[in-house]
């Protein structure tokens, strides 16, 4: 598949990828990733690896767009659920101390 990462054309296949990221080790993941095989690269280090370019040179999304088109699976940045349990500011402060937070309101 011919696809576009940083202005530059490259031609890429499943396969391609699959033996250029045989024996790397994935980077600790704090961002979109990758599964590639059984583990999970960061994308921006299979971008690296594919392109031979410094990852400043591209996104991630344009990583992330090749890699869905070749079948592989993209994951987006994880989100921590929002909270539905509303302190007091009386019961915050008193948990910022240490103290217990006191009766539900």
């Amino acid at each position: 598949m011919r696809c576009v990462i940083a202005r530059f054309p490259f031609e890429l296949t499943r396969n391609g990828v699959l033996d250029s990221m045989k024996g790397i080790k994935p980077e600790e993941n704090v961002g979109e990733s990758v599964i590639i095989g059984r583990r999970t690269y960061p994308v921006k280090q299979v971008g690296q690896v594919i392109t031979r370019q410094d990852r400043r040179d591209f996104s991630a999304g344009e990583v992330v767009r090749a890699m869905t088109k070749l079948g592989f699976t993209c994951r987006g940045l994880t989100q921590a659920p929002a909270s539905t349990h509303v302190l007091s500011p009386h019961q915050h402060a008193s948990a910022l101390l240490g103290g217990p937070a006191g009766p539900a309101a």
